[in-house]
């Protein structure tokens, strides 16, 4: 998503508010047939991520990998992952695996038909409802933005909504609820998070295409 949450803020209802279509970019470079590779370079950190994409109506499955050099934001990591969703786009399981100078690190998150949420590293268990998330949010990934934006239609309508999510730290695997805000309307897609605010772009399938302070897409 954008970067490190230091706090999570309190869920409210969704407010939805549909009252003109989004512009979204397309064009053959910005309009992936499925399955499709999708890469983003950061503006300003030596960092890239890279997924493979399969796509069937609302339901997503996903492989990719983030890889970051040594830097102000971050030490030097990989971090790979691999993403489930239902029919209706609702995460069902993550797993990540991190590697760094340090040490490796694993986590799978799951949600059930009851919207209870298991996290678990090898030695920690945590149930959680996680204030009804739906969606899981990775720090420093740009991809993880499109499950929401895809759930609510985001890139073809105006919306307002509170969105309440798994937030997972990298490299760490930190993770806490948080409540990030997604506005569409005719400019894009504004995006608040714990700790930034950002106008984002994507594509007409609702992935992004550049995401300013975090991405673009290549």
């Amino acid at each position: 998503m954008t970067t490190r949450a230091n706090r999570s803020r309190p869920h409210r209802p969704p407010d939805r508010r549909s009252s003109h279509n989004v512009d979204t970019v397309s064009n053959p470079s910005t309009a992936p047939s499925w399955p499709a590779v999708l890469t983003w370079r950061a503006h300003a950190a030596p960092r890239m991520e890279s997924v493979r994409v399969q796509v069937s109506g609302n339901r997503i499955k996903a492989t990719g990998r983030i890889i970051g050099g040594n830097c102000a934001d971050h030490p030097a990591f990989s971090a790979s992952y691999d993403l489930v969703t239902d029919e209706n786009g609702v995460t069902r399981r993550l797993s990540l695996r991190t590697a760094l100078a340090a040490g490796e690190r694993q986590m799978s998150i799951s949600r059930d038909e009851e919207g209870v949420w298991m996290v678990e590293t090898g030695t920690t268990h945590l149930r959680s409802g996680f204030a009804g998330a739906k969606d899981v949010d990775v720090v420093l990934s740009p991809f993880f933005n499109a499950l929401p934006i895809r759930r609510f239609g985001m890139q073809h309508e105006s919306e307002d909504i509170q969105v309440p999510v798994v937030y997972v730290n990298l490299p760490d695997l930190a993770v806490q609820e948080a409540s990030l805000t997604y506005s569409s309307g005719a400019d894009g897609v504004h995006v608040l998070s714990p700790v930034s605010s950002s106008s984002i772009t994507v594509d007409e399938d609702g992935f992004v295409l550049d995401y300013p302070g975090l991405a673009e897409r290549i």
